[in-house]
């Protein structure tokens, strides 16, 4: 979400505490299909949530599913904000096939995708990005 008016703050701060009890609804369900999630704060006004799931079908399962807390929130943002501009939202969805990315911590805690899949070292034969994909997409 982006605050694109920081004195309205009855607008955005609504769209802020939304997120919170979906997040927490999602992680108390491991049916639904969710992995996980890391907040970043792009800059001072813009909040960027990533969520990992299981499969698309969980995620558009979730967000229609009118007796859990996201098609609410969604119904109360489109009628308190819809298109004013007092507060920008993004979505965005990729669909990735199974072994075709890679994660590469250096001096890291797992964070995205080793923290939701786990991790594997990148040792031996798998000490190049060549060698990790292949192995991963099961063509090594």
């Amino acid at each position: 979400m982006r605050i694109n008016h920081f004195r309205k703050v009855g607008k955005w701060l609504p769209v802020v505490r939304a997120m919170g009890p979906m997040i927490a609804e999602l992680a108390g369900n491991p049916q639904s299909g969710f992995l996980g999630t890391e907040t970043m704060l792009r800059n001072y006004r813009t909040i960027v949530l990533l969520q990992y799931w299981r499969n698309f079908d969980s995620l558009e399962g979730y967000a229609r599913d009118r007796d859990q807390r996201h098609w609410p929130a969604w119904t109360a943002f489109n009628k308190s904000i819809g298109n004013d501009g007092t507060v920008g939202i993004f979505h965005e969805t990729y669909a990735v096939a199974s072994g075709a990315h890679e994660t590469i911590y250096g001096n890291m805690p797992l964070f995205g995708l080793g923290k939701v899949a786990g991790i594997i070292p990148a040792t031996g034969l798998r000490s190049e990005a060549r060698s990790r994909m292949m192995a991963a997409s099961g063509k090594g």
